[in-house]
């Protein structure tokens, strides 16, 4: 593992013009995710990307409840970073769906709202259920660099200081005190994959894709993979395993170690 994480290169860059094309294979495979969910009406909480807004986690939710699931936006707009009133907005919803539905909440967070998902687990673990990040850089630092560094540093001034939690280096923090399950694919245009895994241990698990960055949250594999995720019991957690039948669309995955800091 380096030491820093850099951008991706162009060529990868150049590959995000994929994500069109897995819309077009979601769109064709709905059907069938629509019937595999095993949905026991628990609340999930959708949460966009970078600069994206709810519009981007339509997709998903439709299926996630067509398969049984509360699946509910943040409704905060667009996501411009960790501005007071996407930080404040964030805690407030993740306790009004905990409250109204009497349960704990799942967050799927896709990229900038991964990291999000993984701050609220350690802040309120009490309401959260559990975490699924797609391709989100959680193990980046301030002098680490993605292909949208230079679009969030020009946002950055309306942004809150950072949490405590975000300027110490991941493997220094405890784990996440959740089951969590890191998404990632190793052709991802905008940010290192390697920023986007965790380390092994007690219900953490990575789950690598094929794919572009901008398709996470409609690849069908990766809907597949959260699928799988929500539908296990809260009190026996297991880790991912693909079926034999959809096996080459899930590589062995990589997993971080601290000591290549």
């Amino acid at each position: 593992m380096p030491s820093a994480f850099r951008r991706p290169s162009w060529d990868l860059l150049a590959l995000e013009q994929r994500a069109p094309f897995e819309f077009g294979a979601f769109l064709a495979s709905s059907p069938v995710l629509r019937m595999i969910g095993r949905g026991d009406e628990h609340p999930v909480l959708v949460l966009p990307g970078f600069t994206a807004s709810d519009a981007s986690t339509r997709p998903l939710r439709d299926v996630l409840r067509s398969q049984g699931y509360w699946a509910h936006r943040w409704r905060l707009g667009r996501n411009i970073g960790p501005t007071p009133e996407i930080v404040d907005g964030l805690r407030t919803r993740v306790i009004e769906l905990s409250t109204r539905h009497d349960r704990p909440v799942s967050i799927v967070g896709w990229s900038l709202g991964g990291i999000y998902a993984r701050v609220l687990a350690r802040a309120m673990p009490d309401r959260v259920r559990t975490v699924i990040t797609l391709g989100s850089p959680f193990r980046m630092r301030p002098t680490d660099g993605s292909n949208a560094s230079a679009l969030y540093a020009r946002l950055r001034e309306l942004h809150i200081p950072s949490p405590a939690e975000l300027t110490v280096p991941e493997e220094d923090l405890p784990p996440l005190p959740v089951p969590s399950t890191a998404i990632y694919s190793r052709t991802d245009g905008i940010v290192d994959w390697r920023a986007c895994i965790d380390a092994p241990g007690e219900q953490r698990e990575n789950i690598e894709v094929r794919g572009a960055h901008y398709g996470l949250g409609f690849n069908p594999a990766v809907v597949y993979a959260i699928s799988d995720r929500l539908a296990q019991p809260i009190d026996d957690w297991r880790a991912f395993e693909a079926p034999v039948w959809l096996r080459a669309a899930f590589p062995r995955p990589a997993y971080w170690s601290p000591a290549a800091r």
